[in-house]
């Protein structure tokens, strides 16, 4: 079957291994307008690896973020993740339509897809003419397991939530980081390289960007929960003293010396070591600009470490920051809150699509 495509007014839901987040974005002109959004903590198992394991448990912390947020709307868009999509780019005939590509892919399917295609949820998108070849024209396939989008869209229903989109992680991730990209002075070279540390609970990817698309990435396990375990096991707190205290404070003097900094010197290796490779991967354009991004990110120090450590500029991400918003919210709070929704904020740019 195809995959759903968005109506109008829209929420991006986006489910980690530690959080679920919403938001909503209306259509402003040649803008957007931030409505409503919520970030609600995830019981430790629920989703592992991306993967929903406990659907109910999930269902219910997202139908109470719904509660909290109060969107004005119930159609909502949410991401399989990257490592469960298959993503070509394949070549037709430029006389063929959409209805006729759509028939060749399904014809052609044992040739694009490796699993059968009565289990699939695809989709695809035509670019245009081949750079090469003008009687020709390149399509995007997408495909993924109709099983991961059906638990997806159950769960939105579940959270008395309409399904009205279902796309990949990368994607979403490049259109938040196409809005990012207009707030910084990269040369302004729309080509310009861009690195994205993205510091999650569990897991420290690193992107780069080049042209509004991601052509490298490195997965770390290492992540925020690192630091609330080194708290907890450092000053014998619970889990849910540690988080409260990484997050608000109120630790000894030597919290600094003998927790965080470590922590931060870690990631700050971890960053360097990425980039590296990137290099070393015979890649030939020199990263600019780093971006930071996800919950993690806004430890006190952190971008400087990294800054200081790289010789480039480091920004925390807000895909919000040109943004209009809704009177009725917290703009500090969507602030603090930013650099951990690039997933959900690019969803729901879907609304201008």
């Amino acid at each position: 079957m195809r995959l759903l495509k968005p109506s109008k007014g829209l929420i991006g839901v986006d489910i980690t291994s530690a959080t679920v987040k919403l938001l909503e974005l209306k259509q402003c002109n040649d803008n957007y307008q931030v409505e409503s959004y919520a970030v609600r903590p995830l019981r430790e198992g629920a989703v592992v690896e991306r993967r929903i394991r406990d659907m109910n448990d999930v269902a219910n912390v997202l139908s109470r973020a719904v509660e909290h947020a109060k969107p004005s709307t119930r159609k909502a868009a949410v991401a399989v993740p990257a490592s469960a999509a298959i993503t070509k780019t394949l070549q037709f005939p430029i006389s063929l339509s959409e209805d006729e590509i759509e028939e060749r892919i399904i014809a052609e399917s044992d040739r694009h897809i490796p699993f059968p295609f009565s289990e699939v949820a695809f989709d695809f998108h035509c670019l245009g003419p081949a750079p090469f070849d003008e009687e020709q024209q390149q399509v995007i396939l997408v495909a993924c397991r109709q099983q991961g989008v059906s638990q997806l869209t159950e769960t939105l229903e579940r959270a008395g939530l309409e399904p009205a989109a279902v796309d990949v992680e990368t994607f979403a991730m490049e259109r938040s980081l196409a809005e990012l990209h207009r707030q910084l002075n990269v040369d302004s070279d729309p080509n310009a390289c861009v690195g994205l540390v993205d510091i999650g609970a569990n897991m420290n990817a690193f992107h780069v960007v080049r042209g509004g698309h991601i052509v490298y990435s490195r997965d770390t396990v290492f992540g925020g929960r690192q630091l609330t375990d080194a708290i907890r096991d450092h000053y014998s707190l619970s889990n849910e003293e540690a988080g409260f205290a990484k997050k608000y404070g109120g630790l000894p003097d030597d919290y600094h010396e003998k927790v965080l900094n470590p922590f931060l010197e870690t990631v700050v290796q971890q960053v360097g070591r990425s980039l590296q490779l990137y290099y070393t991967a015979a890649r030939q354009h020199e990263v600019q600009h780093i971006v930071l991004a996800g919950g993690s990110s806004v430890i006190p120090g952190l971008a400087e470490r990294i800054s200081e450590d790289s010789g480039m500029s480091v920004t925390i991400a807000n895909p919000f920051q040109r943004m209009r918003v809704n009177k009725r919210l917290n703009i500090e709070a969507l602030t603090n809150d930013a650099p951990a929704m690039l997933t959900a904020g690019g969803l729901a740019m879907r609304v201008g699509l």
